[in-house]
């Protein structure tokens, strides 16, 4: 199990990154002037002639991840991680936040019992994880582990026959620099709605990770997360700042699930969906 340590010192970060994070653009100057014709971040590669040598993994996002990967990916599949519940106990000053005001982003706990939705991307090279490593470990004070990812749905395509596959998970934990711990939740929704960083909003952040939760996994219920959400938007209009100042521009939707030939499994998960049905009656 490999491990980033999260509490040195941040190295100066490179031109490329500082582009993404305000202008949301990967790549130098010159790449980007072509990005209207190679648009590749936050989109899945086309791309099935992978070298044999190119290392592939799967990475497990329960956070900004979720919405804005800021890497290219060859798979996106929802699904949810066992052991870990997700809170708003990290601080941020290189995103969502600044050093005087630092910011609220999720984190994963230890818990028994606990269960993390989200999704894994299947990523190939060695690029998308440089990124990572710079944003979420130099950058963002995470550390790395690896655990076990269930999908939501079954694929045709292996390793998603309904059996869990092993993910890269970045996780934040007391001993980096940025941690901020646990707190009351009108505490933290009381940060959350005070900070703003060269990403954008911290309220931004934590509307759009509640947003895929609704969308993309319903009739899950995430209480922290939502009770979070809840607390956020009524203080935003207590205080009548309006959501279009706070939500920044729309990401790119991403294709999960559908975008495979999937089957799914039985499961009473989602009966929900499930339209009436009209019963007859017979005499037997």
């Amino acid at each position: 199990m490999a491990h980033f340590s999260g509490h040195r010192q941040p190295a100066e970060v490179p031109a490329h990154f500082k582009n993404l994070f305000t202008n949301g653009q990967l790549g130098s100057a010159e790449e980007n002037n072509n990005n209207d014709q190679n648009e590749q971040e936050n989109r899945p590669s086309n791309n099935n002639n992978e070298a044999p040598s190119d290392p592939a993994c799967w990475v497990f996002g329960y956070g900004s991840l979720c919405w804005h990967p800021g890497f290219t990916y060859t798979k996106c599949i929802t699904g949810y991680i066992r052991g870990y519940v997700r809170r708003f106990w990290q601080g941020n000053v290189t995103h969502r936040g600044c050093e005087k005001k630092p910011g609220r982003v999720a984190t994963l706990v230890e818990d028994k019992e606990g269960i993390t939705w989200g999704c894994a991307y299947r990523i190939t090279g060695c690029t998308a994880l440089d990124y990572l490593k710079q944003r979420e470990c130099t950058l963002g004070g995470y550390a790395t582990i690896d655990t076990k990812f269930f999908p939501r749905v079954a694929s045709q395509d292996a390793p998603f026959s309904g059996e869990a596959v092993e993910v890269l998970v970045y996780v934040a934990t007391p001993e980096n620099i940025h941690w901020l711990g646990d707190d009351p939740v009108e505490e933290i929704a009381q940060q959350i709605v005070t900070c703003r960083g060269p990403s954008g909003h911290n309220a931004e952040y934590l509307l759009r990770l509640a947003l895929f939760m609704h969308e993309e996994i319903p009739g899950v219920r995430d209480d922290h997360l939502f009770e979070l959400e809840r607390l956020v938007l009524e203080e935003l209009y207590r205080r009548q700042i309006p959501l279009s100042s706070v939500m920044g521009r729309n990401p790119e939707r991403i294709r999960r699930d559908s975008h495979e030939d999937i089957r799914r499994p039985p499961s009473f998960e989602f009966t929900s969906r499930v339209p009436d049905t009209k019963l007859r009656c017979l005499n037997i």
